[in-house]
């Protein structure tokens, strides 16, 4: 394949950077069950496996279709899942619920610092991790807050439902995703 100049792309290039971008698979009761990248979803759908339900204005394009890129696609046959999806607890999905901000002083998180520390009988749970600066996790050391003089700018909680969305992402998802997500 080449480029409109003539030239071969890189092996990283990619036509308007469509692989990179990602959908939103819903079983065909309309419920959230992963995120694939575009391409994966583009394969569903000439398959006749899934749907588009929304599409992010892009176009794929091959010699006899032009099919809209989706960005939400909707599986053709119920798929049962024996699961609730739960977020993972892992250093990535932390940063993403504190926003990669330290949670005792506001400052570019680079840590993960459990607040009742483990030494004293703390849990690795998520009401328990935080994110935290390399300066506030060394003066807070093996102690909690109180003990090191240390306040919580807010208490950590587990994710909402549909977090792990989030931590598939790595990013905020798609605006046209909001409907299919609920209120989280």
């Amino acid at each position: 394949m080449t480029a409109a100049n003539g030239r071969k792309p890189a092996q990283h290039e990619s036509a308007g950077s469509l692989p990179a971008m990602k959908a939103l698979v819903l079983n065909a009761s309309y419920e959230p069950l992963s995120v694939v990248p575009v391409r994966r979803a583009v394969v569903l759908v000439l398959r006749n496996r899934a749907d588009v339900v929304e599409s992010n204005g892009k176009v794929w394009r091959s010699e006899r279709i032009n099919l809209a890129s989706p960005s939400v696609i909707r599986l053709r046959q119920y798929v049962k899942v024996p699961y609730a999806r739960r977020v993972p607890l892992n250093r990535r999905a932390v940063f993403i619920r504190d926003a990669h901000r330290c949670q005792y002083c506001n400052r570019p998180a680079e840590n993960i610092d459990h607040v009742i520390p483990k030494a004293q009988g703390g849990l690795h749970v998520w009401e328990n991790v935080v994110a935290s600066c390399r300066r506030c996790n060394t003066k807070k050391g093996g102690r909690t807050p109180e003990q090191a003089g240390l306040v919580l700018i807010q208490r950590p909680r587990a994710p909402r439902r549909h977090s792990w969305v989030l931590v598939a992402t790595g990013t905020e998802p798609d605006p046209a995703w909001r409907p299919y997500l609920g209120a989280d």
